[in-house]
């Protein structure tokens, strides 16, 4: 492909075109509940405000924002509202390893200790650190514990994440496998951030660096960036709260995810979202797509390595940091997040070419499951509800 006709690839993509859709199609009327069901869950949660887009091969179907980006300001989330997506970040540390990977920098069966010595510190009851490969790290069965920091971190002057790399070795002394490496699924954040430290010594970048040039711009998420907000984006970042027992408290503005940053350091708004969602459900034959990643590698990423619940059953299950979920007898990729307040969530499903992004910017938790408002719980009634009622809409020619 010649210069002109990438840059006019690219420039296609960044406007990602919206699919006109018949008001009174069945597409049409499922969105109209679900636009009512989101407005109930946010007004009987507490949530402050929320976000969502839905994409059809390549172009958004219907997006839909609702409530406050900022309450005492009286700023309404729009589609220029920046959300804090947290571990979503993982999906775009997994495509940015892969792609060294695809260039020759290393085999994801390389001992993680090949890259990072350091961690033969860590006690190992099992047997040998050497053991625990790159891959145990993309699939989550590496036995490392789930937070990366191993005390509360509960006052007011502590950092809410480790800031340098330096503060992570220091702990590896006093860190612990948990279980036989491979052997079960086990969802850990330090593992991540691993994965992390791995792309800047094999780059020579630092990961925000890394991923903005080989990720993010290629696919035209230019108002989407890591940690502290650019000055010009600021105005447009949401404010975050975390409700528990009918209180409401302010999540920390602009967060700094310091050297967690591989793991959960991503901001973007919905329209740059669109755009990696895009890029996730495919076009055959992009040229911009496939000079971000090969589709055949994506496809890799979304095989099922190990089983969330048990090993060997599969029907739910962890990717290459994708995770691999069924429902009623469709496999949906995803991923969500949860930090600082914000909730998130991801999915794909590849063979009808159809995905969705949804943020929350208030984390409202029950005492007990459904005895309270919950943002988790709403989150899952309105996937639960496109899932079963939207997504099938999308399989057949003749549905649309």
């Amino acid at each position: 492909m010649s210069f002109p006709e990438a840059a006019t690839a690219l420039f296609a993509l960044a406007l990602l075109p919206v699919l006109a859709v018949s008001p009174s199609s069945p597409r049409e009327e499922a969105f109209r509940e679900f636009d009512a069901l989101f407005a109930k869950g946010l007004d009987e949660n507490g949530i402050a405000g929320a976000s969502f887009v839905f994409l059809h091969e390549g172009r958004i179907v219907h997006r839909t924002t609702a409530g406050f980006a900022d309450p005492e300001r009286k700023i309404r989330v729009d589609e220029e509202t920046i959300f804090h997506w947290a571990s979503v970040t993982k999906t775009f540390t997994g495509v940015a390893l892969m792609q060294l990977r695809d260039r020759g920098f290393l085999s994801l069966d390389d001992p993680v200790v090949k890259y990072l010595p350091e961690l033969r510190a860590v006690h190992d009851p099992f047997g040998s650190v050497v053991a625990i490969t790159l891959r145990h790290l993309m699939m989550h069965s590496a036995g490392f514990r789930e937070a990366t920091w191993p005390w509360g971190g509960d006052k007011p002057w502590h950092p809410p994440e480790p800031t340098s790399w330096s503060q992570l070795v220091a702990m590896f002394p006093y860190t612990e496998i948990l279980f036989a490496p491979g052997s079960r699924y086990s969802y850990s954040n330090p593992g991540v951030v691993f994965l992390g430290r791995v792309i800047e010594l094999l780059s020579g970048d630092d990961y925000e660096v890394y991923a903005d040039k080989n990720v993010l711009k290629p696919l035209g998420m230019t108002r989407t960036y890591f940690d502290k907000a650019p000055y010009h984006l600021l105005p447009h970042l949401s404010r975050s709260f975390l409700v528990e027992n009918g209180k409401r408290s302010a999540g920390i503005f602009d967060l700094d995810t310091g050297i967690t940053v591989s793991n959960g350091g991503l901001n973007a708004p919905l329209p740059d979202m669109a755009r990696w969602l895009a890029f996730l459900a495919g076009e055959p034959g992009n040229a911009v797509y496939e000079g971000v990643l090969k589709r055949s590698t994506l496809e890799e990423m979304w095989q099922p390595q190990i089983g969330v619940s048990k090993p060997e059953e599969l029907s739910d299950a962890m990717g290459l940091l994708f995770f691999v979920e069924n429902h009623g007898g469709r496999t949906y990729i995803g991923h969500g997040g949860n930090q600082n307040g914000f909730i998130s969530h991801v999915y794909v499903h590849p063979p009808s070419r159809t995905a969705y992004a949804i943020a929350f910017n208030t984390n409202a938790v029950a005492k007990t499951p459904g005895a309270g408002p919950d943002t988790h719980t709403l989150d899952r009634t309105l996937r639960d509800f496109l899932f079963a009622n939207v997504f099938p809409l999308f399989d057949s020619p003749r549905a649309r």
